[in-house]
Formats: C-alpha cells, sequence, structure tokens
C-alpha cells in the first residue's frame, strides 16, 4: 500500500536530513520518518489528523 500513496513533506523541510516525517492522505493519514521509507507508519483517522494539526499550530 505504501508504494501506492502520494507522500509529501512540510515545504519547511530541506534535504539536510533534520528530523521530518512525510505524510500521504488516502481513508486513513499515514505518517512516516522521512528518512526510513521502508519503516513502520502510523495510521489515524482524519479528524485524530485535523486535531492534531490544529493542537500544534502556533496561536496567530
Amino acid at each position: 500500500m505504501s508504494d501506492q500513496l502520494k507522500w509529501f513533506k512540510s515545504r519547511h523541510s530541506d534535504d539536510e536530513g533534520g528530523a521530518c516525517v512525510e505524510v500521504a492522505l488516502s481513508t486513513a493519514v499515514h505518517i512516516r520518518d522521512s528518512k526510513t521509507l521502508a519503516g513502520p507508519e502510523l495510521h489515524v483517522t482524519a479528524p485524530a489528523w485535523s486535531a492534531f494539526v490544529s493542537a500544534v499550530q502556533p496561536e496567530a
């Protein structure tokens, strides 16, 4: 399944090897370490992902 997903990183990511995650949107949200592409993935529901993103965004 992972090879069929369209993975993306934050536009703030670079190729310097810093800690970064990749996300793929499907019926679930798939999350993985960008440095370990064949490693484990975390799958969460879309509402759980939205709640996470809202919680970590800085307040305006």
